[in-house]
């Protein structure tokens, strides 16, 4: 068995077929690129994963953040150009976190 990892992410992609998913996630470069280039971020780690385990695992990661909001009194605030990025509507956005 492989040895656990232990990285920083801040970027992923998901990818899902029939029979399972796969999240990959990677880090942007540590230095700006050139006008008019897209950043390619570095992937990381490869996680595959059952269809069905990514469902629970987005259930208790969205509980997990929730109960963490409530305890600690911060909402945590995503840009609303990261939204449009990911082609999220705001209205989407916020139906997700309510209660």
């Amino acid at each position: 068995m492989a040895e656990p990892i232990d990285v920083y992410s801040d970027a992923f992609q998901l990818n899902t077929g029939p029979f399972g998913a796969t999240l990959n996630f990677g880090v942007s470069p540590a230095t700006p690129v050139a006008p008019g280039k897209v950043a390619q971020p570095e992937t990381l780690a490869t996680i595959r994963t059952s269809l069905e385990n990514l469902k629970l695992m987005t259930f208790v990661l969205r509980r997990q953040i929730m109960l963490h909001e409530q305890q600690t009194g911060v909402n945590i605030q995503v840009p609303t150009q990261v939204l449009h990025s990911l082609s999220i509507s705001p209205e989407d956005w916020e139906s997700l976190w309510r209660l």
